[in-house]
C-alpha cells in the first residue's frame, strides 16, 4: 500500500483527504519535521488525480503551516507541534458531532460510531468517509 492511499470512492474530497493524510503521517511520525514530500506533479501521477487537487491540497497544508514550499526545491514539512493539529481535530471533531447531534443522532449512537471507529483503525483499516 502507498504511502499516500486515498480513496476514490469516498465522499470526502480527494484534496481533503490527501490532506489529511499528510497530517496522519506526520502525527503517526512517518513524516518528520523538514522531510521533503513529493512534487505535485508526481503525487498527482502515483495518485491518478489531476495536478491541481494535490496542488489545492499542499495549499491548505501550507495555509495551515504543516509544510513549506522552498521556490524550485519542493514542499517540506514544517516543525510543527503535534497539539496544534490535534487542537484542529478536535475542533472538527466536535463541529461535527454538534451537526450530527442537530441531526437527531444520539449520544449513544456517536459513542457506539466512534468504538466501532477506533476498532477500524487499529486493525489497520482506514477512516475514509465512503459511501
Amino acid at each position: 500500500m502507498e504511502l499516500y492511499h486515498i480513496d476514490l470512492l469516498s465522499r470526502t474530497p480527494i484534496y481533503e483527504q490527501l490532506y489529511k493524510k499528510i497530517v496522519e503521517l506526520i502525527l503517526k511520525g512517518e513524516l518528520k519535521a523538514n522531510d521533503r514530500l513529493p512534487s505535485v506533479r508526481e503525487l498527482a501521477k502515483e495518485l491518478g488525480v489531476n495536478p491541481n487537487t494535490v496542488s489545492k491540497a499542499y495549499n491548505q497544508l501550507e495555509n495551515d503551516k504543516v509544510i513549506y514550499t522552498l521556490a524550485g526545491r519542493g514542499s517540506f514539512v514544517s516543525e510543527i507541534k503535534t497539539d496544534s493539529i490535534k487542537d484542529k481535530a478536535m475542533a472538527d471533531f466536535d463541529s461535527a458531532a454538534s451537526e450530527a447531534m442537530n441531526a437527531g443522532i444520539t449520544e449513544e449512537e456517536l459513542h457506539g460510531r466512534l468504538t466501532a471507529l477506533s476498532a477500524k483503525i487499529s486493525e489497520g483499516g482506514n477512516n475514509s468517509d465512503r459511501a
